[in-house]
C-alpha cells in the first residue's frame, strides 16, 4: 500500500504547495498528487497555480517522493501532444517518479480557451483519441494521427524517458474503467467502488482520493471543509458542467455542515481515518490519496506521521 498527499492547489499558492510537498516526503508519504485546474472551485479558495510548474519544482526539491497529476484533461485546454511532451519531460526531471493522471475534464477549467464544452459522449471519444496520440508519440519518431475530433501532424517528442510514465485514467463508471485498461496503465477514482477496480482489471496502480478534514476538534474540521469544499457534494453532473467559481457557490448554498461531516472524515481521532483507508483498500485500491480539507496542513502532516502511518 502506498499513501499520497493531495496538494490542495485551489487553496494555497505555488510556493506553499512546494513547501507542503517537501514536508509530506519528510512525514512519510510515498507520493503527492495535484489537480491540473485553471480555476478554483470556489472564490473562498483563492488560488490555482499551473500544476506542471509546481510539480517540476517539487521534483527538484525532493528525493524519493512520487508525483502525479490528479487529473489532467488532454483534450480542450491542452492538445494531447503538449501533455505527451510535458509528461515525458517531468518523468526525466523526476528520475521516473511521475504518474500521468488523465481525465475528461470539467467545464470550469476547459472553457477558458473559448471552445464549446462537448457532451459527455463526445468528451469520452476525445479522451480515447487523446490517449491514442499520447501513446503514439511515446513510441518515438515522427507521428501523425487523424481522428474524429483530434489531429496530430508530423510531431515528435524528442526527449523521452527510459521508462515511460504510467497513465492512470480517471473513472466514474465502467466505460472509463475499461478505457483505463485498454489505453492506460492505471486507474484513478474518487469512490471506494470495487466494481470500478473489477472493470479496470489491470495490474497497474489503482489510485483513489479520500476526503478528509483534520483539525484539533471535529467542529473546526467541519467548519473549514464546509467553507472551502462544499462544492464536492454537488455531484459529478454539476461538477463537470458549471463554468466558474460563482456558479459553484450558488450550486452549493444548500449544502449543510452536517452533509459535509457525512462525506468527510473529520476531527482528531485516528480511528475514522484508518477505517476509511481500510474501506478503500478492501475495494481494491492500492494508492490511497489523503485529501485534507482542514485548516492546518502542517497539523495534518504531523497527524499522519505519528498516528496514521505507523498503524497502516
Amino acid at each position: 500500500m502506498r499513501f499520497g498527499y493531495k496538494l490542495m492547489a485551489e487553496a494555497f499558492d505555488p510556493k506553499e504547495l512546494i513547501r507542503q510537498a517537501v514536508r509530506a516526503e519528510q512525514a512519510g508519504f510515498d507520493f503527492v498528487e495535484i489537480s491540473d485546474h485553471y480555476h478554483p472551485w470556489l472564490e473562498e479558495q483563492g488560488h490555482s497555480p499551473f500544476a506542471w510548474n509546481v510539480l517540476s519544482a517539487i521534483a527538484a526539491r525532493t528525493d524519493r517522493l512520487g508525483l502525479a497529476t490528479g487529473v489532467t484533461c488532454p483534450t480542450v485546454r491542452y492538445h494531447p501532444a503538449i501533455i505527451a511532451q510535458a509528461a515525458a519531460t517531468l518523468a526525466i526531471i523526476s528520475d521516473g517518479r511521475f504518474t500521468l493522471g488523465i481525465g475528461s475534464g470539467e467545464r470550469l477549467n476547459e472553457h477558458v480557451t473559448g471552445q464549446a464544452w462537448p457532451s459527455v459522449r463526445v468528451r469520452h471519444e476525445m479522451l480515447v483519441e487523446a490517449l491514442d496520440i499520447i501513446n503514439l508519440l511515446w513510441q518515438g519518431g515522427y507521428r501523425s494521427y487523424q481522428g474524429k475530433h483530434l489531429r496530430l501532424d508530423d510531431a515528435r517528442v524528442w526527449d523521452l524517458p527510459d521508462t515511460l510514465p504510467v497513465i492512470a485514467v480517471a473513472a466514474g463508471g465502467r466505460k472509463a474503467a475499461e478505457l483505463a485498461r485498454t489505453h492506460g496503465g492505471g486507474l484513478f477514482a474518487t469512490e471506494p467502488r470495487k466494481d470500478l477496480v473489477e472493470a479496470y482489471g489491470g495490474s497497474g496502480p489503482k489510485y483513489a482520493e479520500i476526503p478528509m478534514a483534520w483539525a484539533p476538534t471535529v467542529e473546526a474540521a467541519v467548519e473549514e471543509a464546509h467553507r472551502t469544499s462544499r462544492w464536492a457534494l454537488t455531484g459529478w453532473k454539476v461538477m463537470t458542467e458549471l463554468p466558474n467559481p460563482v456558479n459553484f457557490d450558488a450550486a452549493s448554498q444548500t449544502v449543510r455542515a452536517e452533509d459535509v461531516r457525512e462525506k468527510f472524515v473529520c476531527g482528531p481521532d485516528p480511528k475514522p481515518y484508518l477505517d476509511a483507508l481500510r474501506t478503500y483498500a478492501e475495494a481494491g485500491f492500492d494508492h490511497l490519496v489523503l485529501q485534507n480539507a482542514g485548516p492546518d496542513p502542517d497539523g495534518f502532516l504531523e497527524f499522519f506521521q505519528k498516528e496514521i502511518k505507523p498503524r497502516s
